[in-house]
Parts: structure tokens; sequence; C-alpha cells
């Protein structure tokens, strides 16, 4: 029993070292475009595991600012509402706090004041967005090339064999081959990244022009109330 147990993990390791002298030799086959498209890979992890940290605070961040922020709002406590907004670091908050501090000069300054920040921060949320989708064109295309150029050395070992054989032209094509797929390979998780933090951006967006509504209701509320008064 223990000599099945130990051949199996043998034959297990084996088979892992298989598949990483595979990859290798295959990254090798694939000629001097694998380079980029590696660079490529790495930036692109690199740059969906950040913002996929940086969206996940700043979400969970806007969702406490807010629910603090309405409830405050909804008991007329302006000034508690401020230094709430004041304390966090949400893009909400920047877009809330803008409003306040100018509830005093009417809604039309209110509204003002929202969509400038709310620009801003709109920005701030799209960061690295457009390295993603920069990533997510330019490494097909790059790949592309790669069959180009794979191509090209068919034709060249055709031209200096003078003959077609599959030999002959199997190198080219393997390089052809190999590029394609390793950017469509990279180009398509990274294309799915990007489709859902702009997914994820656009529903923090939506909550934010909810909130800065209710913020509005509110002031226009205490305002009335102040006239009667």
């Amino acid at each position: 029993m223990g000599g099945i147990t130990l051949s199996a993990l043998l034959a297990v390791q084996a088979l892992g070292q298989g598949e990483r002298l595979d990859l290798v030799q295959t990254f090798k086959d694939g000629g001097f475009m694998m380079y980029p498209l590696a660079f490529f890979a790495i930036a692109g992890a690199i740059i969906i595991v950040w913002k996929l940290i940086d969206l996940q605070i700043k979400g969970a961040r806007t969702r406490h600012v807010l629910s603090e922020t309405d409830q405050l709002l909804a008991e007329h406590r302006i000034q508690d509402a401020i230094r709430q907004c004041q304390e966090s670091k949400a893009p909400a908050a920047a877009i809330l706090l803008a409003g306040l501090r100018r509830h005093q000069e009417g809604t039309e300054r209110v509204m003002k004041a929202i969509e400038n920040a709310g620009l801003i921060e709109l920005a701030g949320l799209e960061r690295g967005l457009v390295w993603l989708a920069t990533l997510a064109n330019v490494a097909p295309l790059t790949g592309f090339l790669g069959t180009v150029i794979g191509m090209i050395q068919a034709f060249q070992a055709i031209e200096l064999a003078g003959e077609v054989e599959a030999t002959t032209v199997a190198g080219g094509i393997k390089v052809a081959l190999i590029t394609t797929a390793s950017g469509l390979t990279i180009a398509i998780p990274i294309n799915i990244a990007h489709n859902y933090f702009v997914t994820q951006i656009d529903r923090q967006v939506i909550e934010m022009e909810e909130s800065a509504q209710k913020m509005i209701d509110a002031l226009h509320e205490i305002e009335a109330k102040t006239r009667t008064v």
C-alpha cells in the first residue's frame, strides 16, 4: 500500500515538473514576442489585484458614510453630517461634503458643488481602468504581430529550403500559433476584469447619486421648516 502511494506521489510530481517544463519550452518556442506578452500579463494581474482591493475598500467606506449621513440629515443634524463627511475617506463623503458646505447658498449652488465634486471623485474611481483597456487591446494585437512574424519565418524557411515540407514550416507556424493563443489568453481575463470594475463603479455612482438627492430633499425640508418658524 505504501509502495503504491509513493509511486502515485512520484507520478504526480513528475507530471507537475513536465507541465512546468512544457510551459517554459512553449514560452521559448513563442519567440521574442513572448516577452512583451509576459509583461502585459504581469502588469494586468497587478492592476487587477490593486483595483479589486481599491474598489472593495472604497465601496465599504461609501456604504458606511452614506448610511450615517442619511440618518443625520433625516434628523436635521447638518453640522454632525458635515463632521461625519470630513472624517471619512470615502469618495461619497467628498461629494456630500461639497454640497453640505453650501447648504445655506441655495439648491442650485449645492447641486453645482455636488456635480463638480462628483466628476473629481469619478475620475479617482476610474483610475487604472484605462491601463486595463489598453492591455486588453494591445495583448491580442501583439499576439497577431507574433503570428505575422511566425508566418514570415515559415516562408523564409521555405525559400531557403527550396521546397515545402512540414518540418520546414513547423517552427514558424508554431511561433504564430503560440503568440496568438498567448495574446488572447491574456486579453480575455483582463477584458472581463475591466467590465466588472466598470459595473462596480457604476453601482457606487448610483448609490452616491441617490444619497445626494436625499441630501437635497432633506435640505429643502430643513429650509422649509426654517421659513415657517
